[in-house]
């Protein structure tokens, strides 16, 4: 597994929410879901409304930005797992930005491989 590094987490932090966006669209709409169903994992998981999200998405705010903004969900301990060699509930407290950012990209994965909407969201 891989280990978090303060310069990993700083590296995510001045990362462009906008830039990476389309990334992601592009990976869930290549597996047949959509703009609305993204916008929606990534709204349930912040609590950013579609006003706020798309201001993110067409604005230059780093991940910094969007995760000092966010009220990650009260569920949002229930995602667990390896995404991108990161084992998320193993990433520590004082990275909690890099472990936010992939905790949506687990999400975002779990849209992508086709799973339910009430699972992703953990109902």
């Amino acid at each position: 597994m891989g280990e978090v590094t303060a310069e990993k987490n700083e590296q995510i932090a001045k990362m462009s929410f906008g830039s990476v966006y389309p990334h992601y669209l592009n990976r869930i709409e290549k597996n047949g879901r959509t703009k609305e169903e993204l916008d929606c994992v990534i709204s349930w998981f912040t609590g950013f409304n579609q006003d706020q999200l798309e201001s993110f998405i067409n604005g230059q705010a780093t991940f910094k930005d969007f995760f000092e903004e966010a009220r990650i969900h009260q569920n949002a301990h229930m995602i667990k797992g390896v995404v991108c060699g990161y084992r998320i509930e193993e990433i520590p407290e004082e990275f909690a930005l890099y472990r936010d950012c992939r905790k949506m990209e687990k999400l975002i994965d779990e849209l992508a491989k086709g799973r339910k909407m009430e699972k992703i969201l953990r109902k």
